[in-house]
């Protein structure tokens, strides 16, 4: 008996020398995790032998706390309703973004655009088109520089501003998540959200995540899976925005709800959809809402003066065919 133990505990300390120094086996266990928040969907998967869901829809419940204008008690329900209320950090960092990426684009990311927003018919909805006079009352509400962040205090120089983050918080929220599971130590992993995305690592597969691009086809009901094109990326942010989705007829033209700040109209050129890929959704977010705004000429422009940042453009060219531009260190990623 005494001579076996002397053969045994040699190996059970290489065991544990083992797993001191290599650390714990990865798990093969691919967490897949989905529900509904920002009033979409989200999906996310993960390499966990542990399921983080609550984890995961507590960081979401912090973003929707702090960002969403339908979220009566948020930090920014309470700001738009001018009421005295401590920014929290979620919503300084984003509010610090949108100023910066505002600036860079020429006004062309305002979160100030909310009340033109709802004038449309899009966000909180009136039920009745704007008429000329009230193009003119709005516009005299829309501005970035017309809000000033002193402190941890936000102040407007007209109390009817309204903000609304709407189209860098769900980018946002992602990396919130993202942070959150590399945080955990997670190395490999994909969060989605309404189709703004994060990924790090491989799949199940152990393959760079592949990520669709939809055709920007007329869809308002959310049915349309047909893909332009396929993207295998690893260790980055992307997003995407479109008017293919959210938009309505009446009186036989088409209103997207992509709103220009400048001109108080929602858009008319022939930009159909930009995806953008970014070090951080956030970023990708605001920007490819940005190049909607924008087209495609001056969005190229931007891109331009921004490294590592991509773009993939769906617009019509001078004779109204479909067409694609993408940026050249993109063409890596495709799947053509």
């Amino acid at each position: 008996m005494k001579k076996k133990t002397v053969y045994i505990l040699p190996i059970v300390v290489l065991i544990v020398i083992a797993i001191v120094v290599f650390g714990k086996k990865e798990s093969n266990m691919y967490q897949h995790d989905s529900g509904f928040v920002f009033g979409t969907s989200y999906n996310i998967t993960y390499q966990s032998d542990e399921n983080l869901k609550s984890e995961i829809e507590a960081v979401l419940k912090e973003v929707d706390n702090s960002l969403s204008p339908f979220n009566d008690s948020s930090v920014i329900t309470a700001v738009n309703n001018n009421k005295d209320v401590v920014l929290d950090q979620r919503f300084l960092e984003v509010f610090t973004l949108a100023k910066e990426i505002s600036k860079d684009t020429e006004g062309a990311f305002d979160i100030t655009v909310a009340p033109l927003v709802n004038a449309w018919g899009f966000g909180f909805k009136t039920g009745k088109m704007p008429t000329e006079s009230d193009m003119d009352s709005l516009r005299a509400l829309i501005g970035f520089e017309k809000v000033h962040l002193n402190g941890n205090k936000i102040t407007k120089d007209n109390k009817d501003i309204m903000l609304d983050c709407s189209a860098i918080a769900k980018g946002y929220g992602v990396d919130a998540v993202a942070k959150m599971l590399a945080d955990k130590g997670i190395a490999n992993f994909m969060v989605e959200i309404g189709g703004e995305i994060v990924v790090r690592g491989t799949n199940s597969s152990n393959k760079p995540w592949h990520i669709g691009i939809t055709k920007p086809t007329d869809d308002s009901l959310s049915v349309n899976n047909e893909l332009e094109n396929v993207l295998a990326i690893t260790d980055i942010a992307m997003a995407t925005s479109g008017n293919y989705r959210n938009f309505y007829y009446k009186g036989g033209k088409k209103y997207a709800h992509t709103i220009n700040p400048k001109t108080g109209y929602p858009i008319q050129h022939n930009l159909l959809s930009a995806t953008v890929l970014a070090d951080n959704c956030a970023t990708a977010d605001a920007y490819a809402t940005s190049f909607m705004v924008l087209g495609p000429d001056k969005a190229r422009e931007i891109l331009s003066r921004h490294k590592g940042m991509m773009a993939y453009l769906i617009y019509t060219n001078e004779k109204g065919e479909y067409a694609v531009w993408h940026s050249p260190d993109m063409k890596r990623f495709l799947s053509e």
